[in-house]
C-alpha cells in the first residue's frame, strides 16, 4: 500500500486529545490537586502491558514537598533546569526489569511503561496540563538521591503542569514553544514490504 494525498484526510480522524499534545517548557504557577495528581496515575494503570505485568513505577513530588522535589530536580541537566523549574509536578518513571512472579528478564518493561505515560500524557492534555517528557538526567544521580533498588530502571523525569506564558523562557526555548508543531510525515516510518 503506499500513502496517497488522499490519506491526509486521516489526520482529520484522529482523536483531538492526540492532536492537541504538546511538550511545552513554560508553565503557570498553579499547582495540581490531588485528585488531579491521581487521575494521572490512574490513567496510566490502565495501559496495556505484556502478560499484564504493569511493570512501571512512578515516584512522584509537588513543590509542596521542597525536599523530594529538589532531589529530583537536582538530577537533571543544566538545559532542563533553566525552565523545569516552573513545573509544579515531577515525576520519575520507572520499569521494573524483571516478572514479578519468577524474577526473570522483562524485555517489554520499557515499552511497557512507554505504553503507560503515553497513557498519562493524554489523560492530562484532556485535563488542561502539560507533560513534558525528560532523557537528560543524571541516572546515578537519581538513583542513589531517591534510594532506587537495582531491579527498577529509571527511563525519563517528566514536568507537570499547567501550561505557562512562553515570554518568560529564554528566547531560543521561547521560539521553539511558538513553533508549529511538526511530525514526520507517515511514509518515513509506515512500510508494507520487508526493507
Amino acid at each position: 500500500m503506499t500513502l496517497t494525498a488522499e490519506s491526509t484526510t486521516i489526520e482529520k480522524d484522529i482523536l483531538d486529545i492526540i492532536a492537541s499534545r504538546r511538550s511545552l517548557r513554560s508553565y503557570a504557577p498553579t499547582g495540581l490537586s490531588s485528585v488531579q495528581i491521581e487521575t494521572l496515575f490512574e490513567a496510566a494503570r490502565w495501559a496495556p502491558s505484556s502478560m499484564n505485568e504493569q511493570p512501571w513505577r512512578f515516584l512522584y513530588a509537588t513543590k509542596d514537598q521542597p525536599a523530594l522535589w529538589s532531589k529530583i530536580f537536582d538530577s537533571l541537566v543544566d538545559s532542563n533546569k533553566i525552565w523545569a523549574k516552573d513545573a509544579p509536578l515531577l515525576v520519575v518513571s520507572m520499569a521494573r526489569n524483571t516478572f514479578t512472579r519468577n524474577d526473570r528478564p522483562n524485555p517489554t518493561a520499557g515499552y511497557d511503561l512507554g505504553s503507560a505515560t503515553a497513557f498519562l500524557s493524554l489523560q492530562a492534555t484532556a485535563l488542561g496540563l502539560n507533560v513534558h517528557q525528560m532523557g537528560g538526567y543524571n541516572r546515578e544521580t537519581l538513583r542513589i538521591s531517591l534510594n532506587i533498588p537495582p531491579v527498577f530502571d529509571p527511563v525519563v523525569v517528566m514536568a507537570v503542569g499547567f501550561p505557562g506564558i512562553p515570554d518568560n523562557l529564554p528566547e531560543n526555548l521561547r521560539e521553539r514553544e511558538l513553533a508549529p508543531r511538526s511530525r514526520r510525515p507517515r511514509s518515513e516510518f509506515v512500510m508494507n514490504q520487508p526493507f
